[in-house]
């Protein structure tokens, strides 16, 4: 049975993340268990997404064919405390 993160059952942080590269990225989560997040980014833009405390975002730069992992942000530094 697949579990899945539900508000009322796992704490969970609001974070935002903003494509500062000029390619397209593919950001995903795959630290927490039984939980899928994976998400295109284009070049400027933002992302705000709900994610476990203990998560880390996993950034990909998308080349033609491949993708090359950049960056891995824990979502505690990506938190929103007021504006993205």
């Amino acid at each position: 049975m697949l579990k899945t993160l539900e508000p009322q059952q796992q704490e969970s942080i609001t974070c935002c993340y903003r494509n500062r590269s000029p390619r397209v990225q593919v950001v995903r989560i795959t630290n927490i268990p039984n939980w899928y997040f994976e998400r295109v980014v284009f070049p400027q833009q933002h992302l705000m997404f709900d994610a476990p405390p203990k998560a880390h975002l996993e950034v990909h730069n998308s080349e033609i064919a491949t993708a090359i992992q950049v960056d891995c942000i824990p979502c505690r530094q990506l938190r929103v405390k007021t504006a993205c």
